[in-house]
């Protein structure tokens, strides 16, 4: 829940910068060497923090960085197809009359979580799994 949270908040809390010239050799050369084959790299910044969209062939992906160059999270958007068998399987077993509305996998060096967010005309729920086999519910929301 920690890690969903700081990568939504260093996510709409940088500001873009004019190009890698701000970003630290040290964080360049860790990007080039985690995501080699990266292409069309947009650099944001934010308080010695670094985020940076990228692709890799057709994905679209967004990695954080700290200062030191360390990578805090990678996060890319899924298809329901791309989830664990087990994931899929219980999306399709209780949430058939949902329909997903954001899919997303965060990958950091405490693991890899995934997050889908479900509607139905009543209710919004976001499920996050951090075992690829199970779904606990993240948050639960009453439409108006």
């Amino acid at each position: 829940m920690m890690m969903l949270a700081m990568v939504l908040t260093i996510s709409t809390s940088f500001a873009f910068t004019d190009g890698e010239e701000t970003i630290s050799k040290k964080t360049l050369n860790a990007f080039k060497t985690e995501f080699s084959g990266a292409t069309n790299a947009v650099w944001t910044t934010a308080n010695e923090s670094y985020k940076v969209t990228f692709n890799i062939g057709d994905r679209s992906l967004v990695a954080y960085y700290n200062a030191s160059g360390e990578l805090i999270a990678a996060t890319r958007s899924l298809s329901s197809v791309d989830l664990p068998l087990r994931l899929q399987t219980s999306l399709k077993n209780y949430y058939s009359n949902s329909w997903i509305t954001d899919l997303f996998e965060v990958s950091s060096p405490d693991g890899t979580s995934y997050y889908v967010a479900l509607e139905t005309a009543d209710i919004k729920i976001i499920l996050k799994s951090t075992d690829g086999g199970n779904w606990t519910v993240y948050q639960k929301v009453q439409k108006a």
